[in-house]
């Protein structure tokens, strides 16, 4: 598979191989001592040492302390990692978590105050001043699409509610995007990734918000990923498969800047309530809500089962849905997945107080997010 050069803004080294690119592209830019910001997990596995093999000539070192929901701490550690080691640039490598953590490490290292000073919301939020360090993003999963993104999702230390810091300066200077380095994920972290990025499509392409251009690549972003999650899952070193399910993840994250809706609002209640991972809580809501939201949208749910391949039309997108879950093996309601009676008050008050919601196809009440989270369970 040759390697495909393209920039939407980002520029972007996509296919097998294009790790191998890294370590000459940041001596190229005159970086010599990078950061790799990534998890605990990757961190102790081979394919990140293997990726290490090519950074040939840099002084590197790894700050692993990524896990979870990732948190302001996290960040506020890396930064303390970076300024350890007299870091000159930073390499975001993982997941969504991992990637969100990489884009503002340089951000805290080089800024007073504490990250959560630079959120988009806080009544006194700090502008970004000096220059960043220069930044590049490697995927491992294909899910978030962090790696295309301008905003750094993490969440407050003690309530877990998830902040976001909002800004094209924290955007990757180069994304390194490897289909390779998916190889290794387990089955059911493909699935809960590849969930995600169908959401991010179709709730990108469902948002009433003004954006043609947004709607054409989710469109296409949710026909490659129905194509594709599948085989995927069940065959983890198809390259054309976990190719195109990265692609997908990028595509919904270039989509979203259109904005998201409502299964987002009860994904992120769930991952600050119940410490689920979002992948995961979307694949749960996805089909509950899409079902709600179905009389606000007929025609567009009626292309989205048209690119899916989905006989019988709109109505039947739905019933796709929860087929597709149950073949990737996410089964099961809420309920299943630890969710609780009781914790319906607290996610009923963060979803509603979420923005995604706001440019859900179908208004959203406090009501409505009880009885959303009610027929999930």
């Amino acid at each position: 598979m040759s390697i495909h050069s393209f920039a939407f803004p980002t520029p972007i080294q996509f296919g097998a191989g294009a790790r191998k690119l890294v370590g000459t592209h940041l001596l190229a830019a005159g970086c010599k001592r990078p950061l790799i910001v990534t998890d605990k997990a990757l961190g102790a596995l081979p394919v990140l040492a293997e990726f290490r093999t090519h950074l040939g000539g840099l002084d590197v070192a790894v700050f692993s302390g990524v896990f979870g929901n990732p948190t302001c701490s996290q960040v506020m550690d890396g930064a303390l990692a970076f300024k350890a080691h007299h870091a000159d640039c930073v390499i975001g490598f993982g997941g969504g978590a991992a990637l969100d953590v990489a884009k503002i490490v340089g951000l805290a290292a080089t800024h007073d105050g504490d990250i959560l000073e630079y959120v988009w919301d806080h009544p006194q939020v700090r502008p970004i001043v000096h220059e960043l360090p220069y930044f590049v993003a490697l995927p491992t999963t294909s899910g978030t699409g962090s790696e295309v993104g301008r905003s750094s999702v993490v969440s407050e230390n003690d309530s877990h509610l998830k902040r976001v810091v909002f800004s094209a300066r924290i955007l990757a200077k180069t994304v390194f995007a490897d289909p390779e380095l998916t190889f290794g994920l387990p089955a059911h972290v493909t699935a809960a990734t590849g969930m995600d990025a169908l959401t991010h499509n179709v709730e990108s392409y469902l948002s009433p918000a003004y954006h043609p251009l947004c709607d054409g690549i989710a469109l296409e972003g949710t026909r490659i990923a129905a194509a594709a999650l599948l085989v995927a899952v069940k065959e983890p070193h198809n390259l054309q498969a976990r190719s195109d399910m990265m692609m997908s993840s990028m595509m919904g994250a270039i989509a979203f800047q259109k904005d998201l809706g409502a299964v987002h609002s009860c994904a992120h209640a769930l991952g600050a309530v119940c410490d689920l991972h979002h992948g995961l809580a979307n694949a749960l809501m996805i089909d509950t809500v899409m079902d709600w939201n179905y009389s606000s949208a007929p025609a567009k749910f009626d292309e989205l089962a048209h690119v899916c391949a989905v006989p019988g039309g709109g109505k039947a997108f739905v019933p796709w849905l929860r087929a597709l879950k149950a073949s990737v093996g996410i089964t099961g309601g809420l309920a299943a997945h630890g969710v609780k009676a009781e914790h319906l008050p607290r996610l009923v008050q963060i979803a509603t107080a979420d923005m995604c919601h706001q440019t859900n196809p179908r208004p959203c009440t406090s009501a409505d997010f009880e009885a959303l989270f009610k027929a999930a369970m």
